[in-house]
C-alpha cells in the first residue's frame, strides 16, 4: 500500500512540469465549469500565465503551482484550486512547513494522527494536495459553497471564517500560476414576481415557473394539485410538485424538507428557487418558493389561494432556507 502510494505521488511530481507548461488551454478549458450558476465562482481563460504576483515568493508561487496542477490533475475545476490556495495561505503561509499545531505540518498543516498521512507524505507537496482534493471533493455541492465555507468543510478549523481573507489573493496566485481567472459570481436578485422570472439554476427556473402556473388555485390541507387529483395544495404540497416537475424529489412536508435541504447560511443573499422556511427549528410549520426581491410564491392557508407575499414580515416566524440541488 505504501510503495504504491509512494509510485503514486513520485509519478506526480513528474508530471507536474508538464501539467503546467505547453497545453494548458486545452486541459483547462475542459475543467472551468464557468456555465455552472450553481458555483459561487466563474472562472475563465485569461491568457498566458505570468511568473509572479506581487507579494508572493517563489517558494510560495512555486508550492500553489504544485497545488494547481495536482487540482488540474484530479480534475478538480478551478474554484476548487482557489479553496486549496486559501487553506494554504491561511495554515502555513503557502510554505512547506515542518512544524505546526499538536502534529499538524506541511502547506495544508495535516494531521498524522487524523489520517491524513505519514509525516513524510504530509510534507510532500504534491501528496498534501491530493489529499486536500479527495477531502474537498467529498464535500456535497462544495462549488455551490463560498470559498471560505469550502475550505472549512475540509478543514474543520477552530477560526472557521479566517479563509475568506485570503480569497482574493488565491484568486490572484491562480490566475497568474494557470492563466485561469476566477472572479465570484453575483448574487441573481431576482423580480419578486411571475411575470418576469430569472433564476440562477434551470431547475429554479422550472419550479418557480411550475408554482407561479399554480396561482389562484385553493389551499387543500395535504393537497398535492390537480394533476393528483386534488383541487389544490397545501404548502409543501406546492414546493414538492415544483420541484418534481424539475426533476428534484423533495420529503412531502415542510418539516421533512427543512431537515432534508441542502441549508442556506444564515446572512447568505437568497437566490430564487430557494425554499424558505417559517416555525422553529423543532418544528417547520410553512414553507414557500423564493422569488427574490423579498417575495416568495406559497399556498398560505386556509381560504387563501396560492399567491405572491412577502417572505419576510413583521412578528413572523423566519427559520431559514434551503437550496434544491440535484
Amino acid at each position: 500500500m505504501g510503495s504504491k502510494l509512494g509510485a503514486g505521488v513520485a509519478a506526480l511530481a513528474l508530471a507536474i512540469p508538464l501539467l503546467i507548461g505547453a497545453g494548458v488551454a486545452g486541459i483547462v478549458s475542459s475543467l472551468l465549469g464557468s456555465s455552472d450558476p450553481s458555483s459561487s465562482l466563474t472562472c475563465t481563460l485569461d491568457g498566458a500565465p505570468t511568473s509572479t504576483v506581487a507579494g508572493v515568493t517563489a517558494e510560495q508561487m512555486g508550492n500553489a503551482a504544485t497545488i494547481v496542477a495536482v487540482g488540474r490533475q484530479k480534475g478538480v475545476p478551478p474554484a476548487g484550486w482557489v479553496v486549496a490556495i486559501a487553506v494554504a495561505i491561511q495554515e502555513s503561509g503557502l510554505r512547506n512547513v515542518y512544524y505546526g499545531d499538536r502534529d499538524s505540518l506541511g502547506l495544508f498543516q495535516q494531521r498524522p494522527s487524523m489520517g491524513w498521512g505519514t509525516p513524510q507524505q504530509i510534507t510532500t507537496p504534491a501528496y498534501a494536495a491530493a489529499k486536500f482534493f479527495d477531502h474537498l471533493q467529498a464535500v456535497p455541492n462544495w462549488q455551490a459553497m463560498s470559498v471560505n465555507d469550502a475550505a472549512q468543510a475540509v478543514q474543520r478549523s477552530g477560526l472557521p471564517n479566517a479563509y475568506a481573507q485570503h480569497e482574493a489573493k488565491a484568486r490572484a496566485i491562480v490566475a497568474v500560476a494557470s492563466g485561469v481567472r476566477c472572479q465570484p459570481v453575483p448574487a441573481l436578485a431576482g423580480t419578486g414576481d411571475c411575470d418576469n422570472i430569472q433564476a440562477a439554476t434551470t431547475a429554479a427556473l422550472t419550479a418557480i415557473n411550475y408554482a407561479c402556473g399554480q396561482r389562484g388555485l385553493p389551499y387543500v390541507w395535504g393537497g398535492d394539485g390537480p394533476q393528483n387529483g386534488d383541487s389544490g395544495f397545501d404548502c409543501s404540497g406546492l414546493t414538492k410538485a415544483a420541484y418534481d416537475a424539475a426533476g428534484i424529489s423533495l420529503p412531502r412536508t415542510a418539516d421533512a424538507q427543512y431537515r432534508a435541504g441542502n441549508h442556506v447560511p444564515a446572512g447568505q443573499t437568497l437566490l430564487p428557487g430557494d425554499l424558505v422556511y417559517y416555525g422553529s427549528p423543532a418544528h417547520i410549520r410553512h414553507v414557500g418558493l423564493y422569488l427574490g426581491n423579498g417575495k416568495m410564491v406559497n399556498a398560505p392557508d386556509f381560504g387563501k389561494p396560492v399567491q405572491i407575499n412577502d417572505y419576510r414580515y413583521p412578528g413572523d416566524a423566519y427559520a431559514g432556507a434551503t437550496r434544491p440541488m440535484r
